[in-house]
């Protein structure tokens, strides 16, 4: 059975029920008489029952407005407090989000970027919580998809329609070498020149070890290593420790007890910025923290 009448109606009914008058219950809705009319009209045409008896004196209500009566009441204070409920969920929802900002991002960019934007973000009097969610640049964007985190910070990941890249700075690639080495603080060096130093690469799949595959595929010069790790803190490690040296991006290498070389010919740049969900609105938190991380870049 369809149901042809709304909450509209029922508060009309129950104007007219309260006051005896088409005329005193327009006034209540604030609404025309002839307004009113029509909805106990529509009203009565779904119920097919008569609800008031009219004359020219008085407006009287039958049988069946009595037995409505009590119905209407409780089906429009259901809807009051479903209202009220949704509301102050909504509310109370809005305020956690507002509490807590959830933030992936690689690894490498927590001394550069991250550490620098949240003295920043503090001095500024923002006292939201952050929840940092660090991981390779693949776990990055997996959790801006699945809505884990408001956003990503990490160099551009594969395609994907659900999220948008907004690029920050280029990351150009380094040599990271063990304190002392002899090409410790050269210039541009050529790759072709790491062929007799034992190499410590990324692992493959990685997103370093992609850029590093395919500029060196593009320049059809053979790489051979020694080493093959799965997170840069371990290369670091290694390298420190005078095991070989690793390319790796430069604010990776941040304050590590290694040594560092430009390298070129190929130059290898990943560039790094923000990763969000296409059509999610930012938080006040959210806005401002981004904030503080442009100016840190």
């Amino acid at each position: 059975m369809s149901i042809n009448y709304d909450f509209g109606d029922l508060e009309a009914f129950l104007a007219v029920k309260h006051t005896n008058s088409f005329h005193a219950a327009a006034e209540q809705l604030n609404l025309s008489q002839s307004a009113v009319t029509r909805r106990i009209r529509k009203l009565e045409l779904a119920l097919d029952s008569v609800l008031f008896e009219r004359t020219t004196r008085a407006v009287k209500p039958t049988l069946a407005a009595k037995r409505l009566q009590a119905r209407a009441e409780a089906i429009l204070d259901d809807a009051r407090e479903t209202a009220r409920a949704m509301r102050d969920e909504s509310v109370a929802f809005a305020h956690q989000r507002g509490a807590v900002v959830t933030l992936a991002a690689i690894p490498s960019v927590l001394g550069r970027l991250i550490l620098p934007a949240l003295c920043g973000f503090r001095t500024a009097g923002h006292a939201t919580r952050l929840r940092l969610l660090d991981g390779s640049a693949n776990e990055v964007a997996e959790a801006v998809t699945a809505g884990e985190a408001d956003f990503g910070l990490c160099p551009i990941p594969l395609t994907d329609p659900q999220t948008m890249f907004e690029p920050l700075f280029d990351d150009p690639m380094v040599l990271a070498l063990p304190t002392g080495h002899s090409m410790a603080g050269a210039g541009n060096v050529d790759w072709r020149a790491l062929a007799e130093i034992p190499l410590i690469l990324p692992a493959r799949g990685t997103g370093n070890r992609l850029l590093i595959d395919e500029a060196m595929a593009k320049a059809r010069l053979p790489l051979r290593w020694t080493y093959e790790v799965g997170r840069t803190s371990t290369a670091l490690d290694m390298v420190a420790g005078g095991f070989g040296a690793a390319p790796l991006p430069r604010s990776a290498v941040g304050s590590a007890l290694v040594a560092v070389c430009e390298l070129a010919a190929p130059e290898i740049t990943r560039p790094v910025g923000f990763l969000s969900r296409i059509g999610q609105s930012d938080t006040a938190a959210v806005v401002a923290l981004k904030t503080a991380i442009r100016s840190a870049v």
